[in-house]
């Protein structure tokens, strides 16, 4: 009987290539699996905050977490998660949200001298009793869609009233998708669009499309790690309270004006009108609200006194196009029958930071004493 020979060993580069093949098909099946399964959403919604880490009282939005720990990203499960809106309603709140653009984030300004931060500071009680709780969902950028995409994910977040903070340079059809965070939540854009049959290009190239690669395991390395800065960033965050670089020098809001009378592209004798504007996606904000009543501002704003202020209010509004806006938001308003509150002079001039539109402590204090008055009054309506 012949002795059956022992196998031949595998020479070690062969073993070597084996090794190596496997585990390249090991890494592409990781890489589309994280591909079919999306979950970037899902791993958003894991975080520390309002658990382990106390919520944070603003959105994340940062440019430099070496001087602030905060950072931008575009996750918006994770932006909301880390908020301290995504905490349980307390017994007694009557819980409001504050949404508009970097006024009433608050740039310039620590989390606790915020709008949203003052209201709290009058310890409003509502007719029946309950604590007026306000909340800061404000974000930088100024673009009706980009509040339009923070609106309509607010209905799970159980709010008794939004009060919508918004100004002439959030309507522009270039601004819509202009801002980052649209820009990369193509697909719930694009979901509004059609929901509310916008007047936007839903194919618009600002709009980004990853690739398949784009959407690996790899390709999806920088969201990842933003993920878990966040977290990281929350401890810090939650030992310090800073969560924005608030230098001790930043250039004035203009009060010297240039002799130039066009906004957008648009110049006198041109007028005005609905079609020149995305009130589109204003109406569609005020629908995304739902059954919620929501309160919609025309926020306050510089007007100057220097050169050429015969011309223009301020950097930001030609006297022609703003004068024409205010009638517009009014009609609009009252044809509609929304909750409008006119406040574009309730502060004084001298509470403007950098921008005519970004205000100091007491000018967010001036504006809230008008504001807490006008939220009673919608609690008031209410059945």
């Amino acid at each position: 009987m012949t002795t059956p020979l022992p196998p031949t060993p595998a020479s070690p580069a062969r073993f070597v290539r084996r090794v190596l093949f496997k585990a390249a098909l090991l890494f592409v099946a990781l890489n589309l699996l994280f591909v079919a399964a999306s979950p970037m959403p899902l791993l958003g919604r894991l975080t520390l905050y309002n658990t382990v880490l106390p919520g944070r009282l603003r959105l994340p939005y940062g440019t430099d977490p070496a001087k602030a720990y905060n950072l931008s990203l575009y996750n918006l499960e994770a932006m909301f998660a880390s908020q301290a809106l995504a905490r349980p309603k307390s017994a007694g709140e009557y819980r409001v949200l504050l949404v508009g653009d970097s006024s009433v984030w608050g740039y310039l300004l620590p989390a606790h001298q915020t709008l949203a931060a003052q209201l709290n500071d009058l310890h409003l009680t509502t007719a029946d009793g309950r604590r007026v709780v306000a909340y800061n969902l404000g974000y930088p950028i100024l673009s009706l869609t980009k509040d339009l995409l923070l609106l309509s994910r607010l209905a799970v977040y159980d709010p008794d009233q939004i009060v919508w903070l918004i100004t002439l340079e959030s309507f522009p059809p270039d601004k819509q998708l202009f801002p980052p965070l649209v820009q990369n939540n193509a697909p719930a854009v694009r979901g509004l669009i059609a929901q509310y049959a916008l007047s936007l290009n839903p194919h618009d190239p600002q709009l980004v499309n990853p690739s398949l690669w784009d959407r690996t395991l790899i390709g999806q390395r920088r969201p990842l790690a933003d993920l878990l800065r966040l977290q990281l960033y929350g401890f810090l965050w939650a030992a310090t309270g800073i969560d924005q670089d608030l230098p001790a020098d930043y250039p004035p809001r203009a009060e010297d004006l240039a002799a130039d009378e066009s906004f957008h592209g648009l110049t006198p004798p041109h007028t005005l009108t609905t079609t020149d504007l995305a009130f589109d996606v204003l109406a569609a904000g005020v629908q995304a609200a739902g059954d919620t009543p929501l309160l919609l501002v025309n926020e306050p704003m510089f007007v100057s006194a220097g050169q050429n202020s015969d011309l223009r209010y301020n950097f930001f509004y030609p006297r022609w196009a703003y004068d024409a806006y205010r009638v517009l938001l009014a009609q609009a308003a009252d044809a509609h029958a929304w909750r409008y509150l006119d406040l574009w002079d309730a502060v004084a001039n001298t509470e403007y930071t950098d921008s005519p539109i970004h205000l100091t402590p007491l000018g967010e204090s001036q504006l809230a004493a008008r504001l807490g008055s006008a939220v009673l009054a919608v609690a008031a309506d209410q059945p």
